[in-house]
């Protein structure tokens, strides 16, 4: 648990660089820019390194399967350990790893005892500690911004990754060209610094929760869970997901593009990397607005558009110039793509799972840009570079149909912050917190005549109680008496229905006080709480140990 937000909704008016005037949030920020241009030089310099060390475009597109893999595998647990933990802390630590495997790169390098797959290796570790800081950076920003501002912080998250995709690129191929891959390495290294020097000296205030952390494989299905059993969430994740695999080629395939059809060296690659970032930094500058002004679905489907007519420019150009302009317009598609669907996660996710629900989006869009980049680097070498090209276009062309069958929404936007729900449960038996499963059933007794009413908000309450930590959720009307309807749901231990209890938003509460509406019992609706298979609760012999006695109840604050 913790606090939020630096400054109050009434400070200042709202804007694209509003969250600026918030001070941890502009050191980080202003920081993180710095992070940023290692992770372009890296990528700069190991896929032009690759080029030197190997002619298989397979190969050569790997390096960015070999960067962006460590976040579909890191991310998840990472973002259950920045839920569980201080974020803080762990995102000094993925910062400390990224920067040491980079000088373990550099070493490497300039002992002449780099191979393909150790370079491929190699990036994979820098990958892993940028995948462990990554859950946390943005996880902390609503601690750093008020909610008003939150948006457009968000969308400064990008600008900071563009301002730097925007001059990284071009800059990182001149130092490949004066100084080799092995400096852009050693320079990498040196620039993860600062961000993690911002965070050292953030003062954010820590409040351990009042339970012990999640065990890790319950964290991750956790967030696992949440995300399937909320519908903006998870339609952000498919559809970030398809739209980064059919437009992989864009980057993985760039080195080939200019070093093939452009007759180029490095410092063509990085032209083309930087124009993409030019048009990403005007995206991401004015994603406020774009929210602002306009729908996120037709906006999204707009960019499917404006995402594969330029990739199939691509395959037919053979002009600097052209190529540029296709680049530019990629780069521009994309980041208003992917940082409308971030912010739809980042609203749709209560603070408790936020870190968790964004490493689930981060692997949906670094998974399909793993397998897209394998996938079209292995097209390129059977069918050729330009028609791999034409066939991402053709592809990613075709994403625009998906939001016909999985439109966006905002159903789910609001204060995410958790409630107390009071109803704290009494006590004749001694838990601990490992003692489960927990069976929990609640009666209503609700007018037959307004059943289907009734039946329609217990559907809503059956994604809530699952998004929440809930198992087997059933809701069952006695066919005796037709008044009478029993809704039931498992948790695995006692500290996990604790935990269930602890993710309650305010918007949760509602669905629960709307079904609440409907019970007509004199006293109310009752709720049963039951230990199932209670052996370790018996007494099984007259001189047995009296679990009541050997064990400390748990009774909510």
């Amino acid at each position: 648990m913790t606090t939020t937000s630096t400054a109050s909704d009434n400070d200042g008016p709202t804007g694209t660089f509003a969250p600026l005037r918030e001070g941890s949030f502009r050191r980080i920020w202003l920081a993180s820019v710095f992070s940023n241009f290692a992770q372009l030089f890296l990528g700069v310099g190991a896929a032009w390194e690759m080029t030197q060390l190997t002619n298989d475009p397979g190969m050569i597109a790997l390096v960015t399967t070999a960067m962006m893999l460590p976040m579909v595998f890191v991310s998840l647990p990472a973002g259950a350990i920045a839920d569980m933990y201080d974020k803080r802390i762990v995102a000094m630590a993925g910062l400390a790893l990224s920067s040491v495997f980079a000088a373990l790169l550099a070493l490497l390098g300039f002992l002449d005892l780099l191979s393909p797959w150790v370079l491929l290796a190699s990036c994979s570790l820098v990958g892993a500690g940028v995948a462990l800081y990554g859950p946390s950076w943005q996880s902390s920003i609503p601690e750093q911004v008020s909610l008003k501002n939150l948006p457009a912080a968000i969308g400064l998250g990008t600008v900071s990754f563009n301002v730097a995709r925007s001059f990284g690129p071009a800059i990182g191929g001149l130092i490949v060209l004066a100084a080799g891959a092995k400096a852009v390495f050693a320079l990498t290294s040196v620039l993860y610094w600062p961000l993690l020097a911002a965070f050292a000296l953030w003062k954010r205030e820590h409040v351990p929760s009042r339970l012990p952390p999640e065990r890790m494989d319950r964290a991750i299905i956790g967030g696992a869970r949440y995300a399937i059993h909320s519908p903006p969430i998870r339609t952000s994740f498919f559809r970030a997901f398809m739209f980064c695999l059919t437009s992989a080629s864009a980057t993985a395939l760039a080195p080939l593009v200019a070093k093939d059809q452009l007759g180029g060296d490095a410092a063509t690659y990085g032209l083309l990397l930087g124009v993409t970032g030019v048009g990403a930094l005007l995206g991401a500058l004015n994603v406020s607005k774009v929210r602002d002004k306009f729908a996120i679905e037709p906006t999204v489907r707009l960019c499917s558009i404006a995402t594969g007519l330029p990739l199939i420019v691509i395959a037919l150009s053979h002009s600097v110039l052209l190529t540029c302009a296709a680049y530019f317009t990629l780069g521009l598609a994309n980041i208003l793509s992917v940082a409308l669907l971030n912010i739809n996660v980042q609203l749709s996710a209560p603070r408790w799972v936020a870190a968790r629900a964004l490493s689930l989006y981060g692997s949906s869009l670094t998974s399909g840009v793993a397998i897209g980049a394998w996938a079209w680097g292995s097209f390129a070498g059977e069918i050729g570079l330009a028609n791999a090209y034409f066939v991402s276009g053709a592809a990613s062309l075709l994403t625009f149909l998906l939001g016909y069958w999985l439109p966006l929404s905002r159903d789910e936007e609001g204060e995410k912050d958790t409630v107390d729900i009071g109803f704290e449960p009494n006590l004749a038996l001694g838990l601990s917190l490992r003692s489960g499963p927990i069976v929990v059933e609640v009666e209503y007794r609700v007018d037959p005549d307004r059943a289907r009413e009734f039946y329609a908000v217990m559907m809503r309450m059956q994604r809530m109680r699952k998004r929440i930590g809930g198992f087997e959720w059933s809701i069952a009307r006695d066919i005796e008496d037709p008044w009478l309807w029993t809704e039931r749901y498992h948790c695995p231990t006692w500290g996990d229905y604790l935990r269930m209890r602890d993710r309650y938003t305010q918007m949760d509460s509602d669905v629960q006080a709307e079904a609440q509406a409907f019970d007509e019992a004199p006293g109310g609706m009752i709720v049963r709480r039951r230990l199932e298979r209670p052996y370790g609760s018996v007494r099984w012999k007259a001189d047995s140990p009296d679990p009541k006695h050997d064990t400390i109840q748990y009774i909510g604050p």
